[in-house]
């Protein structure tokens, strides 16, 4: 006969495996953010452009199997759970997607090899200074943000 610990390890692999621990454990995230947030402090308003960027992030998030950080982000943006149709969103941005198909990637992925790519074009007077991770300033992350270099 199992002992109360082997079922419990048993139960907690069980749930892991599935994910469902993760959600659980974001939910009861959620509900204490939710619970200690401050009513009085003001959130920005969720305009079209707040709606449509966090609906890009949340693609991300969903795609990359962050789901404790999507679930986050819709309860504490304001989304609505329903997430929008993906079409919707090449339509209300203007994107223009490969021609071999839908991608299933998120459409930041695009977004972003869009503006890496458009860089590296010659004659492209109008990218701005192109930045790379290498000149990028160091910063110390260890350290406060005023205290950084």
């Amino acid at each position: 006969m199992a002992s109360v610990a082997q079922l419990k390890a048993a139960l907690k692999e069980t749930l892991e495996r599935k994910g469902a621990l993760g959600q659980i454990k974001a939910r009861i995230r959620t509900e204490v953010f939710n619970a200690l947030d401050d009513q009085n402090e003001q959130r920005p308003p969720l305009t079209r452009e707040n709606f449509l960027i966090n609906e890009l992030i949340r693609e991300y998030l969903k795609y990359n199997k962050y789901n404790n950080a999507a679930h986050v982000l819709t309860a504490e943006s304001g989304q609505p759970e329903v997430s929008l149709d993906r079409q919707f969103l090449v339509e209300e941005l203007n994107i223009v997607e490969g021609t071999n198909g839908k991608s299933v990637r998120p459409l930041l992925y695009g977004m972003l090899s869009h503006f890496l790519r458009d860089g590296k074009e010659e004659g492209n007077q109008n990218t701005p200074t192109r930045m790379t991770l290498l000149s990028y300033p160091k910063h110390n992350f260890s350290k406060p943000p005023t205290e950084r270099n």
